[in-house]
């Protein structure tokens, strides 16, 4: 393990971390909140001083290999968490550092699940650094690091595999620099661009950049206690609905479209499927819940902005579809696992693993029927190898054995099942509400102290993809060479 390496890197993080927070405290001068001014100079403090510890010496070996990359991508969601929940926890905006802990968790995973049950009377730069969380963790900050710092050779691409969301991890150019700084330019301006709709369209200024940052890292988080809901427009929730799934759409096809391959995105096969499973998700809702509309548009309106952010795994609100048929529900439940496609700002399994895995049956069937013939699977027209298969299969399982296994724990506290399962179910897919107790206009506040431990962790875990956190708690990790 090269421990100098990860520790100039978490220093670097550090820094990142307390230059992104600075922001948030401009806003606190602007809006004159002191208290809130002097949790972020704090914190801010606390990162810029111990970042320049850490990386106080550069390791003459720069090197990073897998389970480093592995290990560091974790621990730097943990450090970052920690330190992004000081400023809600001095400030006093939120009670209790578990309370401060859950709530930072969920943003920069871009969850969305909350534990406050009124956020329109938090300070403005809270609320802001609330959202912001979404944007920071949504393309990874990692990646981020990437763009601006010369960290490794192009063992870097470990680091990058570790933090972006799908089985398959490529590079846009040779550079692995190069593609951090592509894949940012893309996503800083999709969101200037949903910024200026929505103003455009009359929500305030403080609004939209709060909902487009949090809409551009699928996270869910809104300055209004009724979500989207507040607003009452139409129009703001069909821009709302177009950008959920541009973000939850893989960023190489919009480096694709710059460069005018349209022919690739066309024919990518993810992406077909998504919009399939939208599609029909989308018509199939509207007829189930029509006669609760007084029109069919209001019916689409609605049904399509719920599967946008729930496959998006954003989070957002329009209505309250806890009261919804139960056809309509299970269908939100199941594209909740689902997610959106790998290499984009959302959570769950991801279609192309789904797509995988469904090739994989397939597969075993015809090997049944023809024991001799040879199979091959292929995505995107590229012969996928074994060790790909045998991860998307590792991870399905694992996935399923940490879904169960938190579900346990979390009925520790005895809510009912629909509570306990589809909370552990949004947590792991980083989506935000579920059913019943934690329904859409509900919050997660009511958990104990262990049961919102486990969750966050669940949090960090579908965020992660599950093996990075799990390699921080293998022994073998830590010994040196």
């Amino acid at each position: 393990m090269n421990y100098r390496m990860m520790a100039y890197i978490l220093g670097n993080i550090m820094q990142v971390e307390g230059a992104l927070m600075g922001i948030s405290a401009l806003m606190a001068v602007y809006f004159a909140e002191i208290g809130e001014l002097k949790a972020f100079l704090l914190t801010i403090a606390l990162l810029v001083v111990l970042g320049t510890f850490m990386k106080w010496k550069v390791p003459k070996n720069r090197r990073i290999y897998g389970r480093e990359g592995f290990v560091v991508v974790a621990l730097s969601w943990v450090v970052m968490s920690f330190f992004g929940a000081l400023p809600f926890y001095f400030s006093g905006a939120i009670e209790g550092l578990m309370n401060c802990w859950f709530e930072t968790v969920s943003g920069f995973t871009t969850t969305g699940a909350t534990i406050l049950s009124e956020v329109e009377s938090l300070p403005s730069s809270i609320l802001f650094w609330r959202s912001f969380t979404h944007w920071i963790g949504g393309m990874g900050i990692l990646v981020f690091v990437l763009a601006i710092m010369p960290l490794a050779d192009e063992r870097s691409m470990h680091l990058m595999k570790a933090e972006a969301p799908g089985p398959v991890v490529s590079k846009l150019v040779p550079k692995i620099k190069s593609t951090a700084k592509i894949l940012y330019g893309i996503y800083i301006a999709l969101t200037i661009i949903e910024a200026i709709f929505l103003f455009a369209g009359g929500m305030p200024l403080f609004d939209s950049v709060a909902h487009a940052v949090s809409t551009a890292g699928t996270g869910g988080f809104s300055v209004k206690n009724s979500s989207i809901a507040a607003y009452d427009s139409p129009y703001f929730e069909y821009v709302i609905t177009v950008f959920m799934l541009l973000f939850s759409i893989n960023f190489n096809l919009f480096y694709l479209l710059l460069i005018r391959d349209f022919k690739a995105v066309f024919k990518n096969e993810e992406l077909r499927y998504y919009l399939i499973i939208v599609g029909f998700s989308t018509l199939v809702i509207t007829a189930n819940i029509y006669h609760l509309y007084p029109t069919l548009e209001s019916a689409f309106r609605h049904s399509v902005f719920q599967v946008a952010t729930v496959t998006s795994t954003t989070g957002f609100i329009t209505a309250n579809y806890e009261y919804w048929p139960e056809l309509s529900k299970t269908i939100l439940i199941v594209l909740t696992m689902l997610g959106a496609c790998g290499g984009s700002t959302g959570g769950g399994i991801k279609i192309s693993r789904f797509i995988i895995l469904l090739k994989l049956c397939l597969r075993e069937v015809r090997h049944i029927v023809h024991p001799r013939a040879v199979n091959i699977i292929k995505l995107e027209g590229q012969k996928l190898n074994e060790e790909t298969i045998q991860g998307t299969t590792g991870y399905f399982i694992t996935y399923i054995l940490l879904l169960f296994g938190s579900f346990i724990l979390v009925s520790l506290d005895n809510y009912d099942f629909v509570t306990s399962i589809t909370a552990v179910i949004t947590a792991l897919g980083n989506v935000g509400p579920g059913l019943s107790m934690v329904g859409p206009v509900e919050n997660f506040g009511f958990f104990s102290g262990f049961a919102k431990l486990v969750l966050s962790l669940d949090m960090l875990f579908g965020r992660l993809e599950i093996f990075p956190m799990i390699m921080l708690f293998s022994p073998s990790i830590w010994r040196r060479d």
